[in-house]
């Protein structure tokens, strides 16, 4: 007779560590984009903007939740 199988363990997606934060309210948190390379034609507060964090939408949360926690 056959052992039954163990149910797999659920790993995180290591890519979705290095991008998201869980805020303590539970919301995602995210950097922006467009702040890497070519600079110089880009406004002094528009880099202030991208320099801060934002959030994921509320229809890709439950995406990154997913991937976050194992």
């Amino acid at each position: 007779m056959r052992k039954p199988k163990a149910k797999i363990k659920k790993k995180t997606k290591r890519a979705a560590v290095k991008r998201f934060k869980l805020t303590a309210s539970g919301k995602v948190k995210r950097g922006k984009s467009m702040k890497r390379h070519i600079l110089t034609k880009k406004a002094p507060g528009r880099k202030r903007q991208l320099a801060k964090a934002g959030l994921v939408s509320d229809a890709d949360a439950p995406n990154v939740r997913e991937m976050l926690t194992s």
